[in-house]
């Protein structure tokens, strides 16, 4: 049976998912193409920032809209055909694109982009949930999902070469036609989705019936509910709001790099489209790797919550050593330059505020022990980003103000993220700490460096808007910790974790 079961998985997977991951890649790639096309797309149409900006985000206003009666229709005429109508009609309303000139249009268009893909996600993960348990659910979704880094590490080269290579043929921009190359693949998947995925087990010839009988009884033994009171129960749990602004964040963290990275590259002095299309592709490489792990990984504990909460704590170190040295490393030229002019001798004064960081370190342990740790991680966050906030104030007193909060709020959060770290790694205490510092470590050298663009850009406001970015994501990634440890006693074998 063991044999049987493996054979079979093996054969479903093989069938569905790789379509599936390929249509999700295509789909990624048309929702976020539009970051390389503003390279030429803004100076040919006459455009501002802004105008780029707020269609890029219309789309999100049609796909939160329809999301919901997206997946209710899925249900009601079958994911097969659904999934298909979707494709077709995503890749229709990319490719038209090409023709926009004034920003109207372009609003339309993203708007019904995303109503056109609205459902096409939950759509594939129910259509998952009709073939594999919910045991192996967590490592099939994984590699689904390889579909958005992949389609970064693939699609940003693809659209700089086609830009490149396109550019005044046939009297077309670059960035028409990369809209139109690109749309194509939607529209004959979603043909192919129709044609070649079965609609349920018995329509799968190429299964046996000894092998449908078993994916049949490995189903039985999971929850399935769909009606409408499952809807609204589900729409008055507190959770799902949470996880959901959880969720929103990551979101607002994936999008806001593959809307505006390109231009950040643009503006360091690459100007070839494909050049910036492969260091676009960069983050999403470990993006990929770490997705694909972890989900393996977290089927193969048969665990979910803490596979999800070390990286938010991972996120943290990350965010909060970033936060912490880029105002440490640009600091020094504010105070330098008029009206301070500082010298160097006076900024060493300023910056011994350091030792404040040594207190900090045990006070926050002792607060973890009495308050609980989410509540001293919150406070030290939350001073930290008050910390960056006085500085962008012109007077020089409340500046140290400022950097004597930051000091203190960072050395508090990183003394509960890491000691945190060792609670919730149940085995592997060394591995899980030594992932935290490369994640700190990591924040330092990439973060801090990314400060010095929004200094360059943006003086000291935009070093300052950078940096609280940073901590409002390390607000809500303590939010999604402090939502996972906080049911901790409903898996079995899970130890205690006072927050």
């Amino acid at each position: 049976m063991p044999d049987l079961e493996a054979q079979t998985y093996r054969k479903i997977t093989s069938r569905i998912v790789p379509l599936f991951c390929i249509c999700f890649l295509v789909a990624y790639i048309d929702r976020v193409n539009v970051g390389l096309a503003k390279l030429q797309m803004l100076g040919d149409l006459g455009w501002s920032e802004t105008i780029y900006g707020f269609g890029s985000g219309l789309f999100f206003v049609g796909y939160i809209l329809c999301e919901v009666p997206s997946n209710m229709l899925l249900q009601r005429v079958g994911a097969r055909l659904w999934i298909a109508r979707i494709m077709i009609t995503w890749g229709i309303a990319s490719g038209l694109t090409m023709f926009v000139t004034t920003p109207t249009e372009f609003y339309v268009l993203r708007f019904l982009l995303g109503v056109a893909e609205a459902g096409f996600m939950p759509g594939v993960l129910f259509y998952f949930s009709t073939w594999y348990p919910l045991r192996r659910r967590s490592r099939i979704t994984a590699l689904f999902m390889l579909g958005i880094p992949l389609s970064s590490v693939v699609g940003n080269p693809l659209s700089g070469w086609i830009m490149s290579r396109f550019q005044g043929v046939d009297q077309l921009a670059g960035w028409q036609w990369l809209f139109l190359i690109e749309a194509l693949p939607s529209i004959l998947l979603g043909i192919v989705v129709y044609l070649c995925l079965p609609k349920s087990i018995d329509a799968a010839r190429w299964l046996t019936d000894a092998q449908k009988s078993l994916v049949r009884r490995n189903l039985d033994g999971d929850h399935h509910a769909s009606s409408a009171a499952a809807v609204l129960d589900a729409l008055r749990d507190a959770r799902v709001w949470l996880l959901g602004a959880a969720d929103g964040t990551i979101l607002l963290g994936l999008y806001s790099i593959a809307f505006w990275l390109p231009s950040i590259i643009k503006k360091t002095g690459v100007s070839d489209p494909f050049q910036i299309g492969l260091l676009s592709a960069i983050p999403h490489i470990a993006g990929a790797a770490a997705m694909v792990l972890i989900g393996w990984h977290a089927d193969r504990q048969r665990e979910r919550r803490w596979h999800s909460a070390l990286p938010m704590l991972f996120a943290i170190g990350f965010l909060a050593m970033g936060a912490f040295v880029t105002v440490y490393n640009y600091a020094g030229f504010r105070l330098m330059a008029p009206p301070y002019r500082l010298s160097q001798s006076e900024l060493g004064l300023i910056f011994a505020v350091y030792v404040f960081g040594i207190a900090a370190s045990s006070l926050a342990g002792w607060m973890a022990d009495r308050a609980g740790r989410f509540t001293t991680l919150l406070c030290g966050i939350c001073l930290a980003a008050a910390g960056v906030a006085l500085t962008a104030s012109p007077g020089l007193p409340l500046v140290i103000l400022g950097i004597i909060a930051l000091t203190i709020g960072f050395f508090a959060t990183h003394s509960v993220a890491s000691g945190w770290v060792g609670r919730l790694a149940v085995t592997h205490k060394g591995h899980a700490a030594s992932l935290y510092l490369l994640a700190y470590y990591l924040g330092s050298s990439l973060a801090g460096s990314a400060g010095g663009w929004f200094w360059t850009h943006g003086g000291w406001n935009g070093v300052v808007l950078f940096t609280l970015s940073l901590l409002a994501l390390a607000l809500a990634a303590a939010i999604r910790i402090r939502q996972v440890s906080k049911h901790w006693a409903a898996a079995k074998g899970d130890p205690p974790c006072r927050t």
